[in-house]
C-alpha cells in the first residue's frame, strides 16, 4: 500500500476501530486527491505535494473531530446519483435508497405520477423519484430554508425538476390535491437513544431532522398520515421510513386511522424500515 494510506491508517487509529480507519484512508485517497488503484496498491510515482499535506492534515484533524467524511468533501452518492451535502441537510443512507426502490419498482411505468415528499432534506428522495419515475411530477416539502437551498441545488445538478416549498406540516399545508404518493422519512429517533448514538450523527448532523421526543415517537407518522386523507387520491399510497422498535405500532397506527394493505419490510440489515399503505 501506498506510505501515506499506512500513515493515514496510523493516524486515525486512535479514533475509528481499524476497519473503519482503513476505509476512510481509501475514500480519502480515492475521492479527494484522486488516486487510481495503481497509486493506491503501489503508488511510488504518486508523491504529495506541500499543498496536498496541507490539505490531508485539514481532513484528518476534521476526522478526529468525528466530522462526517460526506460533509467535509461536500458530496454522497444516493441511488447512484451525486449529491451535495452540509451540516444543514442528513447524510442519506442505503436503507432510504431500498425506500425508494420500492416506490420506483411500483411505479414504473405508470403515467402522470403526483408525489410529495414530505421532509425532503438534501433532497434526496425527491430527486431521485424524478429521475428514475421520468413521468412523474414531484413536490418536495420541508421546514427548513437551508435544507431546501441543499435539495434545489442537488435538483439542478441531476437534472431534474421538483417543486420545493417551505413547509411546515404542524401548521399550514399547501393544497396538493389528488397526489398518488406520500413519501417521508421523517425524523424517528427518540431522545433516549442519544447515548447510543455515534458523535459522527449525534454531533454533526441536524437534530431537527433526527430526534422526536420520547413520550410521542409516532408524531409525525400520526400527522402525514391524516394529512394523506385529505391530500391523496383515493388509493393512493403512503411510503415511510420509520423506527425498528416501532414497526408494530406504526402498523397500528396507520390501521387505526384506516389505512389498508399495509406492508412492513425489513431493511438489507434485517431490521423494520419502512412502510407501505394505501389510502381508505
Amino acid at each position: 500500500m501506498h506510505p501515506v494510506y499506512i500513515d493515514i491508517v496510523r493516524s486515525l487509529s486512535g479514533f475509528y476501530p481499524e476497519p473503519e480507519a482503513k476505509a476512510l484512508a481509501k475514500s480519502i485517497l480515492t475521492e479527494v486527491f484522486r488516486f487510481s488503484a495503481l497509486d493506491l496498491y503501489d503508488g511510488k510515482d504518486r508523491e504529495f505535494s506541500e499543498k496536498e499535506h496541507a490539505a490531508l492534515e485539514d481532513i484528518l484533524s476534521r476526522l478526529k473531530r468525528f466530522e462526517p467524511f460526506q460533509y467535509i468533501t461536500g458530496e454522497a452518492s444516493f441511488c447512484g446519483l451525486p449529491f451535495h451535502v452540509a451540516p444543514g441537510v442528513l447524510i442519506p443512507r442505503p436503507e432510504t435508497a431500498e425506500l425508494v426502490d420500492w416506490i420506483v419498482s411500483d411505479f414504473q411505468g405508470k403515467a402522470e405520477v403526483s408525489i410529495v415528499d414530505i421532509g425532503t432534506g438534501s433532497g434526496c428522495i425527491a430527486v431521485a423519484l424524478a429521475r428514475f419515475l421520468p413521468g412523474a411530477r414531484v413536490s418536495a416539502w420541508d421546514i427548513s430554508d437551508a435544507a431546501l437551498g441543499i435539495a434545489r441545488r442537488n435538483a439542478e445538478r441531476n437534472r431534474v425538476r421538483v417543486d420545493f416549498r417551505q413547509v411546515d406540516v404542524f401548521s399550514h399545508i399547501p393544497a396538493e390535491a389528488h397526489a398518488h404518493i406520500f413519501v417521508s422519512n421523517p425524523p424517528y429517533i427518540r431522545e433516549r437513544e442519544k447515548a447510543d448514538m455515534e458523535r459522527n450523527v449525534l454531533d454533526w448532523e441536524p437534530e431537527l431532522a433526527l430526534f422526536v421526543p420520547d413520550g410521542d415517537p409516532l408524531r409525525y407518522y400520526r400527522r402525514i398520515a391524516g394529512l394523506g386523507l385529505v391530500h391523496l387520491a383515493p388509493s393512493g399510497v403512503l411510503y415511510v421510513e420509520i423506527n425498528q422498535a416501532y414497526g408494530a405500532e406504526t402498523v397500528e397506527l396507520l390501521a387505526g386511522i384506516g389505512y389498508r394493505d399495509i406492508v412492513l419490510r425489513k431493511d438489507m440489515s434485517g431490521n423494520d424500515r419502512m412502510i407501505k399503505a394505501v389510502r381508505p
